[in-house]
């Protein structure tokens, strides 16, 4: 093999602001803050203030490879050790704040963090916690705290340059069974990832987007948007913890918001706020959903009242989470807008450069990709993970893949959709019950907020599907009203064999909790 003769220029996330530095310097980025005045800076600014929390950081005695712990929400500030921590050499673990105060407890330690950086509204749990954390020495509280430790810093640093698979963030997953399992991000990953985000296949970003996070920061570097946004130039819009639907239309209207993304959760009180109040939101263009399977009827109201383009993503912790996203292609749109929107409501997405898909069937035979056989979804890929951190075992395969839980199918189209989590399956008299296309259905029923289904015992059937929802506040809507619902839209041996109104407990990421939802029914026998 003759090596080529180019330059081996490493992968940098110091890189990513450099450049944003240097061709948007005057990129605009608005942050909300916790009990202060909303801050605005550009990228040129993002760049001297992370240069004074580098120098602050190695004042601290943060070295290469050392941990260092957030405990925040979207704001500059929690950007700005975005780029500091990794850009040292260090490795920030962005702490999930949502887990319980064990978790929390659990996943700092095992990190091993020497500093904790936790912004105002995370005080009392910081205290509560404190005695409990065997490795930090040094807490800042991301205030004036912060400001006091970088003032008088110079504005300016010589980046190290290192081995682009260093590591660079450790993301722990959540809703796994057992602890959490941290998985550590590498340079090179996170580069790769945030050049293939930007794509045109993906989010599909130019200097002229506002791009406005509300997938947390904490959460897989929210989707790696705080590096696509700059290495495309889109001025960026932190809203911090403020995600009711009047503070992210204040934003949006405000700001000039083109593009956003999160959870199905902050879309439906979104779309409940603007309804009631009566507005639009002008400026916004594309609204990316990820963490579970987005409801057709919310990508309808998206796209009929506001003319605003749904688009769905899958990914996980593990693959810094981008995966596939559901982006049109002519192939689709020569099909017609019906069928391309039906293809996209109903698709996780499609295939991107950098992940390879495999769908495996129960004898290990790779899947036709037909759109119809399901298997166990795998995924190979740059910025998939190998290892678990501190695990001696590979999380992957020998040849690479990763399986991801999924139960899946691929098309020709590259489209992959996912038809239940491995362990969600219902199999009801040796069928299966796909639960996400249930709760999809039933949460266009009028009145529901939510709508979350679960395998419960049947003496016959060894399962059947229960039906649990969540009404909107004032909501008359009852069991009558969701069977009535259905029945047209689903398979009669689909049919739930009971409904029930309960509140649906969500994960820290917002996903509907299954593993509460099947202790607290799994009593509640039907067909008996």
């Amino acid at each position: 093999m003759t090596p080529g003769l180019m330059q081996t220029t490493p992968l940098m996330i110091s890189g990513i602001l450099t450049y944003a530095a240097q061709a948007h310097g005057a990129r605009e980025i608005v942050s909300r803050r916790i009990d202060e005045p909303v801050h605005r800076y550009d990228y040129a600014g993002l760049a001297r203030r992370t240069a004074q929390l580098a120098h602050a950081l190695r004042r601290l005695g943060v070295k290469a490879g050392d941990r260092v712990t957030s405990l925040a929400w979207n704001t500059h500030r929690h950007l700005e050790l975005f780029y500091a921590v990794p850009g040292l050499g260090a490795v920030l673990h962005t702490a999930n704040p949502r887990l319980f105060d064990e978790q929390i407890v659990y996943t700092v330690n095992h990190a091993q963090s020497g500093v904790l950086f936790y912004d105002r509204n995370f005080a009392a749990l910081v205290e509560r916690i404190r005695p409990q954390l065997t490795t930090v020495t040094t807490f800042v509280m991301l205030a004036s705290d912060y400001e006091t430790l970088i003032a008088g810093e110079l504005e300016t640093i010589d980046w190290p340059v290192f081995d682009e698979n260093a590591g660079a963030f450790l993301c722990y997953t959540s809703g796994t069974t057992g602890d959490p399992k941290g998985v550590l991000y590498s340079h090179r990953a996170v580069v790769l990832h945030a050049m293939a985000g930007g794509l045109n296949s993906a989010f599909g970003f130019t200097a002229f987007d506002v791009v406005m996070p509300c997938s947390s920061l904490y959460h897989a570097t929210a989707w790696g948007l705080p590096f696509s946004a700059p290495i495309c130039g889109a001025k960026l819009v932190l809203p911090a913890d403020r995600m009711d639907g009047a503070s992210l239309h204040e934003l949006i209207q405000g700001e000039g918001v083109t593009f956003t993304g999160g959870v199905p959760t902050i879309w439906t009180l979104y779309l409940d706020w603007l309804d009631k109040a009566g507005q639009r939101p002008d400026s916004l263009k594309r609204v990316v959903i990820g963490g579970s399977a987005v409801p057709r009827a919310m990508a309808e109201a998206f796209k009929r009242l506001y003319g605003v383009q749904t688009l769905q993503i899958w990914g996980m912790t593990e693959t810094c989470p981008i995966g596939v996203v559901a982006t049109p292609t002519p192939a689709l749109a020569a099909q017609g807008e019906e069928a391309m929107d039906e293809a996209l409501w109903t698709r996780q997405g499609r295939l991107q450069f950098g992940i390879e898909l495999r769908v495996e069937t129960e004898d290990g035979i790779e899947a036709p990709w037909d759109g119809e056989t399901s298997g166990a979804l795998l995924v190979r890929g740059p910025w998939v993970v190998r290892r678990y951190f501190k695990k001696e075992a590979d999380a992957a395969r020998a040849d690479g893949w990763f399986d991801t839980g999924d139960i899946a199918t691929l098309d020709a189209n590259g489209f992959m959709r996912i038809t239940d989590r491995q362990k969600d399956v219902i199999k009801s008299g040796g069928e299966w019950i796909s639960s996400i296309d249930l709760e999809n259905v039933a949460a266009g029923c009028p009145g529901v907020k939510i709508a979350a289904v679960v395998g419960v015992p049947h003496p016959k059937w060894e399962e059947r599907p229960l039906l649990v929802i969540e009404a909107h506040e004032g909501s008359a809507v009852c069991k009558a009203d969701v069977l009535a619902y259905l029945a047209p839209r689903i398979v009669k041996w689909w049919t739930p064999d009971d409904v029930v109104f309960a509140a649906v407990p969500l994960t820290a990421t917002g996903k509907i909790d299954k593993k509460v939802l099947r202790e607290t029914w799994k009593g509640h026998l039907v067909g008996v």
